[in-house]
Order: C-alpha cells, then sequence, then structure tokens
C-alpha cells in the first residue's frame, strides 16, 4: 500500500444517484460522472490529508468546480486558510450553493471566478496547491499561464499536486473541454521553464481512486505529479 494511503476518510460512499435537472445529481455532474462524486471528493479529501495537509496550512484549490472536494476541505482547514478558482461561473454559482447548504459561509473561504490567470495575483502564497483533473484538460499555452500562476502563488516549501494523463493517446473532449495526453518528459520540460521540479508520484488508482468504467491501461494512464519550487 502507498505510504500516502494512511489516513481514513471521515465520508462514506453513498449509492449512485440517477441525475434530475434541477437536483444536487444536475449539479455533480458538471465536474464529472454523478455516480462518482462521492469517490472523487473522498479521493482529494484523503489524498491531500495523508499527503501531509494540516489545517493551520493555506490550500489554493486550482479548478475548484463546485466544491466537489472542496466542502470536506474547508470544514478541515482553518477559517480563511480555503481559496478555490475556477474559469467556470455557472460552476462557481453551484459551488457556492453547495457551501450554503453545508453551513461552511462561516469558515469564509475565498472562491472566485477567473478567466485570465496572468491577471490574478492574491498577494499572498500557499503551502499547498491542488489541481484534481484540470490540468488534463488545458492545450499547452494554458497550462503555461496556468504553471506562471501555480509558481508565483507556491510558497517557498510548498508543494503542488495535480494529475495528468500519461501517454501519447489520442486526445479527446469533456464538456467542451479538451481531454489532453503527454509524455512524462514533456512534464518535466515544462515545469521546469517555470522554476518547478515535478515528480510522478504514481497512478491515481495506487491512491485509491477507482473508475469502475475505465479498464485497467486507461487507469493507469491517468498519474499524480507533485511539484516543488527549484531554488
Amino acid at each position: 500500500m502507498n505510504q500516502f494511503l494512511t489516513e481514513k476518510s471521515l465520508f462514506k460512499i453513498k449509492q449512485p444517484e440517477i441525475m434530475v435537472p434541477g437536483t444536487s445529481s444536475e449539479r455533480h455532474a458538471k465536474v464529472g460522472p454523478a455516480d462518482l462524486w462521492e469517490m472523487k471528493r473522498r479521493f482529494q479529501f484523503d489524498f491531500l490529508l495523508a499527503s501531509g495537509l494540516k489545517p493551520t496550512h493555506k490550500l489554493l484549490d486550482f479548478g475548484c468546480g463546485t466544491l466537489r472536494g472542496g466542502i470536506p476541505l474547508i470544514g478541515y482547514l482553518k477559517t480563511g486558510n480555503y481559496t478555490g478558482i475556477d474559469v467556470r461561473e455557472d460552476v462557481i454559482r453551484e459551488g457556492i450553493r453547495e457551501l450554503d447548504e453545508a453551513g461552511l459561509r462561516y469558515k469564509k473561504p475565498v472562491i472566485e471566478c477567473c478567466a485570465n490567470l496572468s491577471e490574478i495575483n492574491f498577494n499572498t502564497s500557499f503551502d499547498r496547491i491542488w489541481a484534481f483533473s484540470v490540468l488534463i484538460h488545458l492545450e499547452d499555452h494554458i497550462l503555461r499561464d496556468a504553471l506562471g500562476f501555480i509558481s508565483r502563488h507556491l510558497s517557498n516549501d510548498g508543494v503542488f499536486f495535480g494529475n495528468v494523463n500519461i501517454d501519447t493517446h489520442k486526445e479527446g473532449s469533456w464538456q467542451g473541454f479538451p481531454v489532453v495526453y503527454r509524455s512524462f518528459e514533456f512534464y518535466k520540460n515544462i515545469f521546469r521553464e517555470h522554476q518547478l521540479i515535478v515528480k510522478d508520484l504514481g497512478t491515481l488508482q495506487e491512491f485509491g481512486h477507482h473508475h469502475p468504467r475505465l479498464s485497467q491501461e486507461e487507469q493507469s494512464r491517468q498519474r499524480m505529479l507533485c511539484a516543488v519550487k527549484s531554488l
């Protein structure tokens, strides 16, 4: 068992939901398969805790979506320590609804819609930056902007985590976004351009992410990257 899998989840998996317009199922489907919502929420929380996230850490959830992973993280972190950004306004609105339903406004998270990463500066640094199922949807020029943003906002002893598809597989699409596949050598070079040293930690499956409709070969392409600043 991977050394990161040392913490027990605080959440139980619910039965799969049937998507019905105007319900939480429709909200869940904005960021992936609705029936995998709980698994993906639990995976994010468990992974980050097992990799060393503390309540005192400042976390940037890059591509926070509808706060699928954000809700348990906001509850775990000290007040004001969670920041989430996403490019889609409708998704951010659903995330705010999720926050209200969870009764977590008092934790004072910062949740913003951002269309241009080069124009955003939070004037602070983060101990952890988390990008779950985000880099896999970024074309190369957008990835460069994202890594520049991440490098500017990552503290000198901070850690970035994000998953990618490692392969030369044909690219696809999802809800209007591309689904990209690149070699690890590509990621090493493009991270280095932004003074970041990157490491491949292993497959998502090794960390507890199990997709019931993907083959073992497909899941073997889904890798978790870890990056730190090259000082």
